[in-house]
């Protein structure tokens, strides 16, 4: 009877550690599983830019058949939320609320971003990595969000900058979809003609909804634009370009990081994209970059991207999915996620994630090299891990010349 109830109370005792242990376990976290969350377009108006969460599904696969992370495979949640963020908001809450994330990662676009922030940073659920270059993200800065895509201001500063210094254009125009994305590629436009004593000859909104492009390219041509930057997604890129040839009207394209991956758009725009410059700040190999180099996003180089090709697209993506820089940079995007990990050890918290986060110092990934800082809620500076790109020009063969070097940009604060 006596070694009876001792066996019983030794069989409760465990119940109740066991209670209190799962209790106290972080979110997202088992003893052999790392839960973590994304969300990306695969239908849609921006469904070419879902290629980024299958690259990102592809590396980790590849990191669990090469055994994990401490013991632990992780388990990679995504979902299609159709550039819509309704959806995104939706998803989001529902992977987290009956699932658990223990992290979510990049995460296609700057509204469906805006639609989960404060959200996640209320539960503080670290988020790394978004796939868009949003002032917002960083300002105000949040503890449990690292940022590794330079803003989009950015973008529009260097190409305003090679426009007027390098190819001598006057007249600049800018087609910018009508939302946070589009409004900052404007507004650094803007500032940095203004520093030539230039503006814009022309600024039309564009809305995701939107197909017909013929009224946008009736204004350019009447504004005598000699160059127009494209703040816009591919497929409105694609009507923009066709449109134009229709009409006759031929001015320097110029477009942004979302749209760099040039044998993509190569393919949207059946060749129309052929002569396009954009900005960049990522490669097969990122240390090729300089002027008059010639890129190649088909043929990997730098080693991690060489051993991504093979054990990662190669061995787990879908048979018709295409290789290329958008795919490969959901790998890049959740790199320094990935390392700062590693660098936690097997006592994995939310906390000990941000603070080895925080310690990357010259990071060298495939989308350049990337350094956090501590926490300071006055500094929206510590949570951008990368401000440099660089521009290049779509060839017809499906390469690309480097045209400039990489260059730092300017932060320009938002407006109070």
């Amino acid at each position: 009877m006596k070694r009876n109830l001792l066996l019983v109370l030794a069989v409760m005792m465990v119940a109740v550690f066991g209670l209190c242990f799962n209790a106290t376990a972080e979110e997202g976290v088992t003893d052999t599983e790392i839960h973590i969350g994304q969300w990306g377009p695969q239908t849609g108006p921006a469904a070419p830019w879902g290629a980024v969460a299958r690259g990102t599904d592809a590396y980790f696969k590849m990191i669990n058949a090469d055994g994990g992370i401490h013991g632990r495979k992780i388990v990679h949640h995504y979902f299609d939320d159709g550039y819509n963020p309704a959806k995104t908001k939706a998803g989001v809450k529902q992977l987290q609320e009956e699932i658990g994330m223990f992290a979510w990662v990049s995460g296609v676009g700057t509204a469906p971003g805006l639609a989960v922030k404060d959200y996640l940073m209320d539960k503080k659920i670290p988020w790394i990595g978004p796939s868009a270059g949003s002032r917002h993200w960083i300002q105000p800065p949040n503890k449990y969000l690292f940022n590794t895509y330079p803003l989009y201001l950015g973008d529009a500063q260097l190409l305003v900058r090679y426009a007027v210094n390098t190819l001598g254009f006057k007249r600049i125009a800018i087609a910018y979809q009508n939302d946070d994305y589009g409004k900052q590629g404007l507004e650094g436009a803007q500032k940095q003609l203004a520093k030539s004593g230039l503006k814009l000859v022309s600024e039309l909104p564009v809305n995701v909804a939107d197909t017909d492009m013929k009224p946008h390219i009736m204004k350019f041509k009447k504004s005598k634009a000699e160059a127009i930057l494209l703040f816009v997604g591919p497929g409105h890129v694609a009507r923009l370009q066709g449109t134009a040839k229709a009409m006759q009207f031929a001015p320097q394209w110029m477009s942004t990081t979302t749209c760099g991956d040039h044998p993509l758009m190569m393919a949207i725009t059946k060749g129309l994209y052929a002569g396009t410059i954009s900005a960049a700040f990522g490669l097969m190999d990122p240390s090729a970059v300089g002027l008059g180099n010639k890129a190649d996003f088909m043929k990997p180089t730098l080693p991690s991207m060489v051993k991504f090709k093979k054990d990662g697209y190669d061995k787990f993506a879908a048979k018709e999915e295409r290789w290329g820089s958008t795919f490969c940079a959901g790998m890049g995007y959740v790199e320094p996620f990935v390392e700062a990990l590693k660098r936690v050890g097997r006592d994995l918290t939310r906390e000990k994630l941000v603070a080895e986060m925080e310690k990357i110092q010259n990071f060298h990934s495939s989308m350049g090299t990337v350094s956090f800082k501590p926490f300071d809620a006055n500094d929206p500076l510590c949570r951008i891990g990368q401000q440099e790109v660089f521009l290049l020009r779509a060839e017809a063969d499906g390469t690309s010349t480097i045209l400039t070097d990489w260059f730092k940009t300017e932060f320009i604060p938002m407006d109070h």
